[in-house]
């Protein structure tokens, strides 16, 4: 089965965030004052061919733990949907 995935890696709450800061200076300068925070983060898609959910979602937080976040200052949250089966080269009915 092929499964799309969503990783949203975000820095941990007690983590600094000078991106963040510098992004909601900047939305100060151009006149958007009711901003109060930003927190910057990863967004990445993959599409993986997996038998099954579960097995889907067990390679992703490996993957994510390995080298998508920093298990130090980062949390990572995944979101992932199947997209239907793998086309096969040479399949007539593709």
């Amino acid at each position: 089965m092929r499964y799309r995935a969503e990783v949203f890696v975000t820095l941990k709450p007690v983590v600094n965030d000078p991106a963040g800061l510098t992004i909601r200076g900047g939305l100060h300068a151009l006149g958007f004052d009711s901003v109060t925070e930003v927190r910057a983060g990863k967004y990445l898609v993959l599409t993986l061919d997996e038998p099954d959910a579960t097995e889907a979602r067990a390679r992703l937080d490996a993957m994510a733990k390995q080298l998508l976040a920093n298990a130090v200052i980062e949390d990572y949250r995944i979101e992932l949907e199947p997209v239907g089966e793998p086309v096969v080269a040479g399949d007539a009915s593709a």
